[in-house]
């Protein structure tokens, strides 16, 4: 995936010059300068593209919610399950009674299953905390974490209201007391919130994208999941970097993002682990020029998904991207989202050497195979993670 006019950006028979983590020459090999090579590796005509990116997640958790699973076999929704006190907040109570240690050691292992598949950066939220100590506990973990793949972390605090807490005091002490302390603290790149019927309201999370400004922080937001909300032009206001879900976004919704710039990160794995039948519009996105990223969303209840290219294949299955679209929704679209364009997501002269290496015959084949070992190695900023 390079910046040029073919399919998938592809060059043949490519030479790339590397130097201090960073690429400094790319192009066809009989275009290539002489250089003064400290080491050289033979990739044996295989393909290369950006290491992958997950622009969502919620990899650090404690428990699980197998239970709800099978509920959800035998009828309930969603939203039942939550109401019921299921739901994020069953999370809550298993993450606050982990240990950092805990916390670090299960998000390692499902890290572990996407450094793997060539994913080089991932984003990972907090919100299964919802007070103050196991806010910063879970944002520690997550940069705790960062080595194989970079970690972008983003602040959720308004994820879901704590059971028996006054609704407007909880808010009060997510935006007035926690953003800040974790934000004081270097832990948030990113702040996202949840704007859903069982969820926040567009004035709490107004309330907390304002904080977000007055820090410098840039925002996202989970939006029209369930309900259209106005959520996907909430985001388009404040110039969020991305509008996460959008399966009930409306046409007004995606004009607004087209307008601001506003990433659509589409979750398939959450839609087919819910059974849901609304799809997002993908096809009013992309005929409003609005860039389309994919991530696993992976989290313990509504996306047990370990595998960014099962993400990739869905995202082609379910909601009809085409192969291209969805490298270009793990790679360059998915740096956009987390605000990284500038560093990743594309070969080109200037940006961080993170690539991924593979084992196949065309590009296509990272969404057409649901698992398997395609990958054949890969670097992050030049060092090599999986070889």
């Amino acid at each position: 995936m390079t910046v040029g006019g073919a399919p998938y950006g592809a060059i043949d028979d490519a030479v790339m010059a590397v130097r201090d983590g960073r690429i400094v020459w790319i192009g066809p090999r009989a275009e290539a300068p002489e250089f003064k090579a400290v080491s050289t590796t033979r990739l044996d005509g295989r393909w290369v593209t950006p290491g992958l990116i997950d622009c969502h997640t919620h990899l650090v958790f404690g428990g699980d919610r197998t239970a709800e699973f099978e509920q959800r076999l035998n009828g309930a929704t969603y939203e039942e399950i939550a109401r019921a006190g299921g739901g994020i907040r069953s999370s809550v109570a298993a993450t606050r009674a982990a240990t950092d240690a805990g916390l670090i050691r299960t998000a390692r292992k499902r890290l572990a299953s996407f450094v793997a598949e060539g994913v080089t950066t991932i984003e990972i939220k907090s919100g299964y905390g919802l007070d103050l100590e196991t806010e910063l506990k879970m944002l520690r973990a997550a940069r705790y974490l960062d080595g194989d793949a970079r970690v972008v972390t983003s602040f959720l605090g308004l994820h879901a209201v704590p059971k028996d807490q006054d609704r407007d005091a909880y808010v009060a002490m997510i935006v007035d007391e926690a953003l800040p302390a974790a934000h004081a603290a270097g832990l948030v790149d990113i702040v996202d919130g949840y704007l859903e019927g069982i969820a926040f309201t567009t004035a709490e999370v107004s309330r907390l994208f304002d904080k977000a400004a007055s820090l410098g922080l840039p925002v996202r937001l989970h939006a029209d999941q369930l309900s259209d909300g106005g959520g996907a032009a909430l985001a388009a206001f404040y110039g969020a970097l991305s509008a996460d879900h959008l399966e009930f976004t409306s046409q007004a919704g995606i004009d607004a993002m087209a307008r601001a710039g506003t990433v659509a990160v589409l979750l398939p794995g959450a839609f087919v682990a819910l059974a849901e039948t609304q799809k997002p519009p993908v096809a009013a996105l992309r005929a409003a020029g609005v860039p389309m990223a994919v991530a696993s969303d992976c989290n313990p209840g509504t996306s047990p998904m370990l595998s960014l290219r099962a993400a990739m294949n869905l995202a082609c299955s379910q909601f009809r991207l085409t192969p291209e679209e969805a490298l270009a929704g793990v790679t360059c679209v998915a740096a956009k989202a987390l605000g990284l364009a500038a560093e990743t997501g594309t070969l080109e002269v200037g940006k961080l050497a993170d690539l991924a290496v593979w084992d196949i015959e065309r590009p296509a084949e990272l969404s057409y195979w649901l698992g398997g070992g395609l990958l054949h190695r890969s670097w992050r900023a030049g060092v090599p993670v999986v070889a």
